[in-house]
């Protein structure tokens, strides 16, 4: 099976102060052949591959340059990381990289325990395998969430063009309805999620888990 995930890349306002401060925090770095990439090595951050670069000025985001309809995808809403060792990953990725941990939750149920590292209006979600123990193997990337403003719409209109969909179902996050792509994804595990509007959504209600 084609796997197309291959890194994950933060952008910042200047790269050479965040490789400085990298650097301090005891995680080395090397420049691309053209200095516009910044590499965390990976034998720190447990072989997913980190990639950092810098804005460039008066950049937006896609779904603002284009306008999106409403049966669009109009962002990137987490990506997941499965992780033999949940405490190794919030060394990193709070500890070192400096996300904000918003959410460190097992559900025995599922078998998982879940953490939600918060980065910009994106959420990097750590999966560990309850079952499976504490182990020293390396994390990996596994899949996307993309977020719609409308989660009806975008259902119709990836079924109409073809998409191989699952049904729409309530989502893990209150509030929400997602589906499954199965897919045209290249291997990559990807869910689309929308509020459901059946469901008024508090505006200061916490992320949670899809």
């Amino acid at each position: 099976m084609i796997h197309a995930l291959d890194h994950i890349v933060f952008v910042v306002a200047d790269l050479g102060e965040a490789g400085q401060l990298l650097e301090r925090r005891a995680l080395p770095t090397s420049r691309s052949d053209d200095g516009c990439i910044l590499r965390i090595a990976s034998e720190v951050t447990h072989r997913v591959p980190l990639l950092l670069v810098e804005r460039a000025p008066g950049a937006v985001s896609p779904s603002q340059a284009s306008g999106e309809e409403d049966a669009t995808v109009t962002g990137l809403d987490h990506i997941v990381i499965r992780s033999p060792n949940p405490e190794r990953a919030v060394a990193l990725y709070a500890g070192r990289l400096g996300l904000s941990l918003r959410l460190d939750r097992s559900e025995p149920a599922w078998g998982v325990r879940l953490l939600f590292f918060r980065c910009g209006d994106l959420v990097v979600e750590v999966a560990h395998d309850l079952n499976a123990g504490i182990g020293d193997g390396p994390d990996r990337l596994w899949g996307l969430s993309w977020r719609v403003s409308d989660i009806a719409k975008a259902h119709a209109r990836m079924r109409a063009a073809g998409i191989d969909i699952s049904d729409l179902r309530v989502g893990r996050r209150p509030h929400t309805r997602v589906f499954t792509a199965k897919s045209h994804t290249a291997g990559v595990p990807t869910l689309v999620i929308g509020a459901d509007p059946r469901q008024v959504v508090p505006p200061s209600h916490p992320r949670s888990q899809t």
